[in-house]
């Protein structure tokens, strides 16, 4: 009995063993770094990863901090710094960690990296984001832990996390048109949209079935509202000029982390926010009783 049970925590560790990108994806693939800026932009990674008290255009230091449930989560340097950053790094361990969660030393990232919806973007969209980093001003910052208390300090747990809640399968299925396949893309890969507007269960997992119908602010003030077909009752230039200007139909501004989401969206082409809204028009919301 007790063998066996050896053997099960060793499959189990095997199972959930930290994942790498594979080389042979990227073979043949020549990085374009003006699209990689763009992937940049909609991946929102300076968003994220800025200096919190004097952000610089390009600088990419981290330092922000970001409450959850389960601990404060600090962005780490992903400048191209050799010491502090991700200088040092290979093609490939920046895919894996984007990708994968899976740091270059072969440990699981806290899904803070929202890898679990990276994990769907297409190989050269990734080659492309990384040619446009190597291309960003070095910044020498050292890198802050996160203040994750136990038992949610333990890594090797997160490889179950990710067996249970990250999959590359698309949330909306069916016949799309080539617009809503791009927006599909767009929200469900690189935008990671849903990491904000979809309610979470206790372990952080996303609840799927209310894709983007809303979730609470993981700081604890205010709700994030729901984006589905039904919860947007604006015409779709409507839609689009929100995400590209910050103005609602009647004037008032977007707050909150959603400046740097539209300050992002508006480097993109109309034609793929025009998607994203598409692709939206055909996310189902709530039942009547949900709302």
């Amino acid at each position: 009995m007790f063998g066996l049970l050896i053997l099960c925590l060793l499959a189990g560790f095997w199972i959930t063993r930290p994942q790498h990108a594979d080389p042979a994806d990227f073979v043949g693939l020549v990085p374009d770094a003006a699209n990689g800026a763009l992937v940049f932009a909609a991946m929102g990674c300076g968003s994220c990863h800025m200096d919190p008290d004097t952000p610089i255009p390009g600088e990419l230091p981290g330092g922000q901090r970001f409450k959850s449930d389960f601990g404060t989560f600090i962005a780490p340097n992903i400048s191209p710094d050799a010491n502090t950053g991700i200088g040092g790094w290979s093609n490939l361990d920046i895919a894996s960690a984007v990708l994968f969660g899976t740091s270059p030393d072969g440990a699981h990232y806290y899904p803070a990296l929202p890898y679990a919806s990276y994990g769907r973007a297409d190989a050269q969209d990734i080659a492309d984001l990384i040619a446009h980093l190597r291309t960003l001003p070095a910044v020498s910052r050292q890198n802050t832990p996160h203040e994750v208390g136990f038992p949610f300090n333990i890594r090797t747990s997160l490889g179950g996390w990710k067996l249970l809640f990250s999959s590359n399968d698309w949330q909306v299925q069916g016949d799309l048109t080539a617009p809503e396949t791009r927006g599909r893309y767009l929200v469900e890969a690189l935008g990671h949209c849903a990491e904000c507007h979809t309610p979470r269960n206790m372990l952080g997992g996303l609840n799927r079935d209310q894709w983007l119908q809303g979730a609470a602010n993981p700081s604890g003030e205010g709700r994030i509202p729901g984006i589905t077909a039904s919860q947007l009752d604006w015409s779709d230039g409507e839609v689009v000029a929100f995400l590209t200007s910050g103005f609602t139909p009647d004037f008032d501004t977007v707050g909150g982390s959603m400046v740097e989401v539209v300050e992002n969206l508006a480097m993109l082409p109309r034609a793929d926010v025009e998607a994203i809204v598409a692709y939206l028009r055909k996310v189902p919301g709530p039942s009547q009783d949900d709302r």
